[in-house]
């Protein structure tokens, strides 16, 4: 539950998401639920990623789950 306390922390502000499989997302947070924290990520344009997109967003929001979760840091 800390990542979720964290994640609601720091919505709305850009964040940078270290997962326990060594991956780093950034972007920023636009939503949180108890399984997924959902970031807006943006590199030059074009979103670069293997996670899933819900709800029809389109490529700019990707979920993560809050159980691969290692750290999240402001940037």
């Amino acid at each position: 539950m800390d990542a979720y306390y964290n994640c609601l922390r720091c919505m709305n502000k850009r964040v940078r998401i270290l997962t326990v499989d060594g991956k780093q997302y950034e972007g920023t947070i636009t939503d949180v639920d108890r399984n997924n924290v959902y970031l807006k990520t943006e590199q030059n344009g074009r979103v670069q990623t293997s996670a899933f997109y819900p709800y029809g967003y389109g490529n700019q929001i990707l979920t993560l789950s809050l159980f691969t979760l290692l750290a999240i840091a402001l940037i």
